[in-house]
């Protein structure tokens, strides 16, 4: 019996705009629903509004696929990952080099609960909600073969999955297994990725154009000398970036994992670092900024790109307090004209408000500051129009005068 889910009147005006998501709170009734079920989405009169993946679980009811009739079936997925494909096409086919992408970037890219991330020669998968979890294995068989790769490998690790009502899913999918180590080369740049226990899926992948956008800012300062903090530096991404600049006479790197701060070091070397260039601090970065003060430490250009701080609303004003805090301490150990390249991935704070936080942090420390450039994603990211919450990174390029 086909599953209906029937829409309150009045509220679907969300839907017939296209936003993906379909809350509890919308719903007038769901016949013959399951958990994980592909349901078909209408009206209170009827009429046909879309279609997607069920499960009364989760605060979020209804995951929409399409707004078209259609039959959702493995026809279907193959057409929505050649798609997605085609929006990358500058990064196949593989094996050109070791690279690293975004493939899938879930409601983004209409696919909702999917991410799916390029390393080399492998995928890596994360199901994020139930739907997704109980398709991953015919959907790591459809992506080896259009992709040509040589494995799948599952990093179903996130807290989101709890609200479907899942555990975590780390392991191979489909393939060969997937090195303990993975080398990859970004812009010039060479790194080494822990995909099996490393942050979001082995690497910061999002970051890609901002670490190119400091390498310009250094070439293009007057300074042939520029000290560069990089504040959560997990294994040295922005670290990287920063000595591929003749204009870079040091790089301090600080992060609380000692596995990060390894990789770091080992990063730093294949990309020729000299070994008085970068100083590899383990160390809390709230506490470092503090005593770096008290040493009388400056720096030309600071990079603050924090892990997540608001995973809900709840979340927010803590979060704010802790954004707040890294950018008052930044602004203080900035040289005059310095550089501060600021971020928040928490999508609980829109950009309005980190810019307000931002602003704030400036005002208390007693400098003036310039917006110079709004910063975001890199394009494997994409936003789509109508899900304005899939924008969760964003960034503010501030100069300090």
């Amino acid at each position: 019996m086909t599953a209906i889910v029937t829409i309150l009147k009045d509220r679907e005006k969300p839907i017939r705009n296209q936003h993906p998501w379909i809350f509890s709170g919308a719903i007038s009734s769901a016949k013959n629903a399951r958990n994980g079920d592909i349901v078909t989405v209408v009206d209170h009169q009827g009429n046909f509004l879309g279609a997607g993946y069920f499960n009364q679980k989760s605060q979020i009811q209804v995951r929409l696929l399409t707004w078209h009739e259609e039959i959702i079936d493995e026809d279907w997925w193959r057409r929505a990952i050649q798609r997605a494909m085609s929006l990358r096409r500058e990064f196949f086919p593989l094996g050109a080099e070791p690279r690293a992408f975004r493939l899938i970037n879930a409601e983004n890219d209409y696919l909702p609960g999917l991410i799916v991330d390029v390393y080399d020669q492998w995928l890596v998968v994360q199901a994020q909600t139930l739907f997704i979890d109980e398709i991953k294995q015919d959907l790591g068989s459809i992506l080896m073969e259009l992709t040509g790769a040589k494995g799948v490998f599952e990093r179903s690790d996130v807290d989101v999955r709890g609200k479907e009502g899942l555990r975590d899913s780390v392991g191979m999918l489909a393939g060969e297994p997937i090195p303990d180590v993975m080398p990859i080369i970004e812009d010039g740049r060479h790194y080494q990725v822990n995909v099996a226990h490393g942050q979001k899926t082995g690497f910061y992948l999002d970051q890609r154009t901002n670490r190119t956008l400091l390498k310009t800012l250094l070439n293009e300062s007057p300074k042939q000398d520029n000290q560069v903090l990089n504040l959560f530096s997990y294994t040295g991404g922005f670290g990287v970036a920063a000595l591929q600049s003749d204009k870079t006479a040091r790089v301090v790197n600080v992060d609380s994992s000692e596995e990060a701060i390894r990789l770091s070091k080992i990063a730093a070397s294949e990309n020729g670092a000299k070994p008085d260039q970068v100083d590899q601090v383990e160390a809390d970065c709230f506490t470092y900024l503090r005593a770096a003060q008290t040493n009388g430490e400056m720096f030309d250009m600071i990079v603050c790109d924090p892990p997540k701080f608001a995973s809900s609303a709840q979340q927010v004003e803590k979060a704010a307090r802790g954004y707040k805090d890294l950018n008052l301490q930044s602004f203080k150990l900035l040289k005059e004209n310095g550089l501060l390249l600021t971020f928040s991935c928490s999508g609980a704070i829109n950009r309005d408000l980190f810019q307000k936080i931002v602003f704030g942090a400036l005002a208390d420390s007693g400098r003036q500051g310039q917006i110079l450039q709004h910063l975001s994603a890199s394009s494997d990211h994409p936003v789509a129009l109508t899900f304005p919450e899939g924008e969760y990174l964003k960034g503010l390029l501030v100069r300090v005068i």
